[in-house]
């Protein structure tokens, strides 16, 4: 959410980013209300101070002695109680409809934002490691998972419907593992491990700038008035809805919960196999910080580089764009993401985003600091995933096959994989 006096400061600005993020914003509505706000605001204040003056007047008229005038003057009280009842219901629903449109206002975006239309005109910031160059022609990770009898996706239809899959075996040791090392690198660099519902309260996802707008990709529990929620940043932002923290250093804070997504409207290649799946799991990076864009601008790249550390523990090619105007969200200030290399899409394929929101989570949540003068202020909060599976197991898989069928297992995970270095070649039935 954006503060009311700023956006009428910065009206051009507030359009012209509606318009870069392709969001239908009202903003002429709103200014209307707002002005009606301010006017039946205005008219409250003098009514009800024009009513203490003359309830006033009525004690000391009747202490006089003079009960005719007293009478009048409590008439008048009367007829102004009759009008302010009828100015605070215009008031309250101006002040209502005001709320419900503040909510559909894009955050602006960075300066270094680049503008576009799409992720087509997302800008590549650097590539990490060169994707492998097979001397046969890889399987891609569905061809892999069944080859090992490690993934099981008509069996995961047949149990959920479409977009769902049954990890196996060393499917389901590689899909704890990587969870495990994203964790342990996370909480080795002060972050504080939480496991957090995924079954959240609707309020929680309108705080944190998911509603009213995705309403169409998120689950919800029909008779409970809750939904499911598609990444751990909603309840980790929510847990301090209404408080005033102790931000002396940022709050780091890695989430663990099961994410659930609708996915409407995905279509292509990215419906085959893992890639794009109704269910999932996550670690996310969330951090609080004070409300100074130097500060939060760190913590951004500090959030990035945890996450391209652990692709590189993973030992996989990648590449970081800046993600443009076209393909944010309305709460987005500003964006990177992670693509991961992967050979049977032979292309980068998203793996992680990383987002700066400013005050913008905070205001609609109502978490504040208290700055150097004691003075409460809206902090900054800030996302990125850490890992996400299975999707991640995609270029684990197929980058690191070899010819003979088996899969090498990165040195990072090799701990949480009983020590084992690789996964064989399966034998051929005798």
């Amino acid at each position: 959410m954006l503060d009311m006096v700023w956006i009428r400061e910065n009206t051009e600005l507030v359009r012209q980013t509606a318009k870069w993020k392709k969001v239908d914003f009202p903003l002429d509505e709103l200014l209307e209300w707002d002005d009606l706000r301010r006017g039946q605001r205005q008219e409250t204040e003098e009514l009800r101070a024009r009513r203490n003056t003359l309830t006033k007047e009525v004690e000391a008229l009747l202490r006089q002695g003079k009960p005719a005038e007293g009478e009048a003057a409590k008439e008048q009280v009367r007829e102004i109680g009759g009008r302010l009842a009828g100015v605070e219901a215009r008031l309250a629903e101006a002040e209502m409809k005001c709320r419900e449109l503040m909510l559909l206002a894009p955050n602006p975006v960075s300066k270094d934002t680049p503008i576009g239309e799409s992720d087509k005109d997302n800008v590549e910031a650097r590539r990490c490691g060169e994707p492998p160059a097979f001397g046969f022609k890889p399987r891609d990770h569905v061809e892999l998972g069944e080859l090992h009898d490690i993934l099981d996706i008509p069996r995961g239809v047949k149990a959920g419907g479409p977009r769902s899959y049954t990890l196996k075996g060393t499917g389901v040791y590689l899909h704890l593992a990587v969870q495990r090392l994203a964790l342990d690198v996370l909480a080795a660099r002060g972050f504080t491990v939480m496991d957090v519902p995924a079954i959240v309260r609707p309020e929680t996802l309108v705080r944190t700038g998911f509603f009213p707008g995705g309403m169409d990709q998120t689950y919800e529990l029909s008779g409970e008035n809750r939904w499911l929620a598609g990444t751990s940043e909603v309840p980790l932002v929510s847990l301090y809805s209404d408080e005033i923290v102790e931000l002396a250093e940022p709050m780091r804070l890695a989430g663990m919960s099961p994410c659930f997504r609708r996915e409407v409207g995905s279509a292509g290649r990215d419906v085959r196999g893992l890639y794009r799946v109704h269910q999932f799991s996550k670690i996310e990076q969330v951090v609080l910080c004070e409300n100074d864009p130097e500060v939060s601008e760190n913590m951004l790249q500090e959030i990035l580089a945890n996450a391209e550390h652990i692709l590189e523990l993973l030992e996989l090619p990648y590449r970081v764009v800046a993600v443009c105007t076209g393909d944010m969200s309305l709460k987005t200030h500003k964006q990177y993401d992670i693509e991961t290399w992967m050979p049977g899409r032979y292309a980068y394929g998203e793996t992680h985003s990383a987002s700066n929101l400013l005050d913008f989570q905070a205001r609609r949540s109502n978490i504040r600091y208290r700055d150097a003068g004691g003075k409460p202020r809206y902090c900054h909060t800030l996302n990125n995933t850490a890992v996400a599976t299975p999707r991640i197991l995609i270029p684990l898989l197929e980058n690191h096959q070899r010819e003979d069928g088996s899969i090498y297992i990165p040195q990072a995970l090799r701990k949480y994989m009983d020590g084992r270095e690789v996964i064989p070649a399966p034998q051929p039935a005798l």
